[in-house]
């Protein structure tokens, strides 16, 4: 496949999964044997993914995704993008406080015929406490001086 088919596969993952919410469209996307690097341990790597997603979509069920940079070479797309949502849903433990949020993601897939054959993720989680509350930036840690 060429880079671009590549990246029309990455950009419809991002539109019809993460902006619309269907989940469904991870079967036709994903290889069955797909290799998730940021899965859940104990499923399959398509199931994690479903589960994984499916509570950011309960916690942020506003969730927008936006991609500032994408690059393909070879049988690799990367992606830097924003997740934009508000905290609706409890979220790793953490109940609703109603703040949005905007963090930064970046992926990497590996395509081969057509589907999503294997994923990385780096997320800005340090961040995204933050922006819940649950963490206080460097330099306003208690006790210290500013």
């Amino acid at each position: 496949m060429s880079l671009e088919e590549n990246k029309a596969i990455v950009n419809r993952f991002v539109e019809e999964v993460q902006n619309k919410h269907n989940l469904g469209a991870v079967d036709e996307l994903f290889d069955r044997n797909m290799v998730e690097h940021f899965g859940l341990p104990g499923l399959s790597a398509i199931e994690g993914f479903k589960r994984f997603f499916s509570g950011i979509l309960t916690a942020f069920p506003d969730l927008r995704v936006v991609i500032h940079n994408q690059v393909a070479e070879g049988d690799k797309v990367a992606t830097h993008k924003t997740f934009h949502g508000t905290h609706k849903g409890e979220f790793m433990g953490i109940p609703p406080t109603g703040k949005k949020i905007a963090t930064d993601v970046m992926d990497i897939f590996r395509i081969a015929g057509g589907k999503i054959v294997e994923h990385w993720a780096v997320q800005d989680r340090a961040s995204l406490m933050e922006q819940l509350g649950v963490k206080s930036p460097p330099g306003n840690q208690p006790g210290q001086q500013k």
